[in-house]
């Protein structure tokens, strides 16, 4: 159930964000700089956090170049830019991580905070919100 209210919302927000009528979230976020500005504060804040920065250790300077540029192709072409996400699904990416409902409120702050400095307007940030907020069951440990 709570799956298939995640893709409803998904679906819902999606729909919004490819409207003929009105101009797509990547334009109205600013277009790939604003994208890739806003990915390196948000990782930055990640990498920083006392409890979140487990995430980041032992990666090489390439391998989290490599991370941030997924993040920004996969925000790029989730928002209806031209990019196109190579990546691995979020399950995949994320799995044996061990992150917790806590790590993700945390991140979820941070993104929060990295959005707010960079003044995003409240219809884009609910935008932005609402489609992370569709990928937190494949990234969240659901131990049972």
């Amino acid at each position: 159930m709570a799956r298939t209210l995640a893709l409803a919302l998904t679906l819902l927000v999606c729909s919004s964000l490819f409207a003929a009528d009105s101009p797509s979230l990547y334009k109205r976020l600013g277009g790939y700089d604003a994208i890739a500005a806003v990915t390196d504060d948000f990782i930055g804040r990640m990498a920083t956090d006392k409890g979140l920065q487990k995430f980041f250790a032992g990666h090489s300077k390439d391998s989290l170049g490599r991370i941030r540029q997924l993040v920004v192709d996969q925000l790029c072409a989730a928002t209806g830019g031209p990019c196109v996400y190579i990546g691995r699904d979020m399950k995949s990416s994320h799995q044996g991580m061990g992150i917790s409902e806590a790590d993700w409120n945390t991140a979820a702050g941070h993104l929060v905070a990295t959005l707010d400095k960079f003044k995003v307007p409240e219809k884009e940030k609910a935008e932005v919100l609402a489609a992370i907020t569709g990928l937190k069951n494949d990234i969240v440990d659901q131990k049972k």
